[in-house]
């Protein structure tokens, strides 16, 4: 009787693909991280890009606008959220304090010579961070040219 080889899985080389794909070090060694180096959750995002712009929409419920800092630098968006809440309970000779943290962090390389970066829009909304970027008028595309012949 022959034994079975084991194929090598398809899903090892997925974290290598989406991790050069987006810029992201979500992956290690396969298995799946949602955390970056300082702990800092690695939220999901959505990416499209049409003609005009690129949209990201960045998954990061319960927090506020204000806890939000996106950044452009260089090339660079980046992305970062912190909530920190505390509470207190004092009842019959019991005192219960607790804190929470919450951190996110995500970067994004933006390709050089084709963003307007002065022209980016944020907006949070029922959970979701939608970022426009918008796309320089020299990067947009131009109609086909049409040559006489002579």
């Amino acid at each position: 009787m022959e034994t079975l080889k084991r194929l090598p899985l398809i899903n090892n080389s997925w974290p290598m693909l989406l991790n050069n794909l987006f810029n992201r070090d979500s992956f290690n060694e396969g298995n799946l991280n949602f955390f970056d180096q300082n702990n800092a959750v690695i939220p999901a995002v959505n990416i499209k890009e049409t003609n005009e712009t690129f949209s990201i929409e960045l998954l990061a419920p319960g927090l506020t606008k204000a806890d939000f800092k996106v950044e452009v630098d260089k090339n660079q968006l980046t992305i970062t959220a912190q909530k920190q809440s505390q509470s207190e309970t004092d009842l019959n000779n019991y005192h219960r304090k607790e804190f929470s943290f919450e951190s996110l962090r995500r970067t994004f390389t933006l390709p050089e010579n084709i963003v307007d970066v002065d022209k980016i829009n944020a907006q949070y909304t029922e959970g979701i961070l939608y970022l426009t970027i918008p796309k320089k008028e020299e990067a947009l595309p131009k109609p086909a040219k049409l040559i006489e012949i002579s």
